[in-house]
């Protein structure tokens, strides 16, 4: 576990304009270069359902390069930024977070990771180079790709399952359905007026895949839902990973992981960039309970096709909790 000093919270609470009782201490940190770190990795993702990675294989270099290119793009004029909307479902949006009405603080760029056609709305964006971002989010998803995988690895270890690339070889498919976001959330000094309430960024909601990778800058803003209920603020941290776990992989392990519910609260005096990767299976893969993990228990779920699931879960609102549709598709 991370346990940080009350002058270490302070100062983040400080420079992040947040509450400093408002930080959760207990997020689990897992070294990924310790041996035991594929029995911490289980922990985690049957207490929390999340957790943050260091000493991973992502290069310093890739992730320099996707910021920049990101803040180059964020800082351009709205009008020009339009030039690569609407997002359909690829491209850039703002405040609009999805089709179906859920609204937040927040701009995006959204992107399939294996389409070329996903860059092509940015070629008329004056100081915009397509083929720069292109190969920045590749680059950099790639590599993230290589991590999450190597994380399920441990996970299936962890496990005892055999074989033992059951979840990471959805990943690797070639026509895995992986998804890139860039996020990106500008200051919002109105935020001072809701001195009893929290502006949303990002409405409260799981994410349907596999696994998630996340990477924001030094900025507050992401919250877990606790198993109780309680929404905790997690300190940021920009050297590392939080991993999430996601719908498909809580069907997968038959309720032994748990999907993360998770937001994001808009900040009044700085901005705040994430990067998140949604490794998800082949679009007309089947998702179930694994037979080797059931050990004479019950299926707590019922098969179900990815594509049907996810084309299902994005019509939902957010405010209208995505979990309840997933109990609705997935389980008994």
């Amino acid at each position: 576990m991370v346990v940080l000093s009350k002058p270490a919270i302070e100062h983040l609470s400080k420079a992040n304009n947040c509450k400093p009782t408002s930080f959760f201490n207990g997020v689990p940190l897992i070294d990924l270069s310790k041996p035991d770190s594929k029995n911490l990795i289980v922990k985690a993702c049957e207490e929390f359902g999340f957790f943050k990675v260091v000493n991973h294989s992502v290069p310093t270099e890739f992730i320099t390069k996707l910021e920049s290119e990101a803040i180059n793009f964020f800082s351009s004029p709205l009008s020009q930024k339009e030039k690569a909307g609407p997002p359909d479902p690829f491209g850039y949006g703002n405040k609009q977070i999805g089709p179906n009405g859920d609204l937040g603080w927040v701009e995006y760029i959204f992107v399939a990771t294996d389409s070329e056609i996903s860059y092509h709305k940015f070629s008329s964006i004056f100081g915009v180079n397509p083929e720069t971002i292109r190969t920045a989010v590749n680059d950099y998803a790639s590599a993230v790709k290589k991590m999450a995988c190597e994380i399920l690895e441990m996970l299936e270890e962890g496990l005892k399952i055999h074989p033992r690339n059951v979840f990471s070889k959805l990943l690797m498919d070639a026509k895995s359905d992986s998804v890139f976001r860039l996020n990106h959330y500008p200051p919002c000094p109105e935020i001072q007026q809701f001195s009893d309430h929290n502006l949303i960024g990002f409405g409260e909601h799981t994410d349907p895949q596999i696994i998630s990778v996340l990477r924001s800058n030094n900025t507050c803003g992401l919250q877990i839902s606790l198993k109780n209920g309680h929404w905790i603020s997690v300190p940021p941290d920009p050297n590392s990973f939080f991993i999430n776990v996601g719908d498909s992989l809580q069907v997968m392990t038959n309720g032994r992981f748990k999907s993360v519910r998770h937001r994001v609260l808009a900040n009044s005096v700085k901005s705040r960039l994430s990067t998140i990767y949604f490794g998800g299976p082949p679009l007309r893969g089947k998702i179930a309970p694994l037979a080797s993990l059931m050990e004479g228990e019950e299926s707590l779920y019922k098969e179900f096709k990815w594509f049907e699931y996810k084309k299902s879960a994005y019509k939902t609102r957010l405010a209208d909790n995505r979990l309840v549709l997933f109990e609705k598709i997935a389980s008994k």
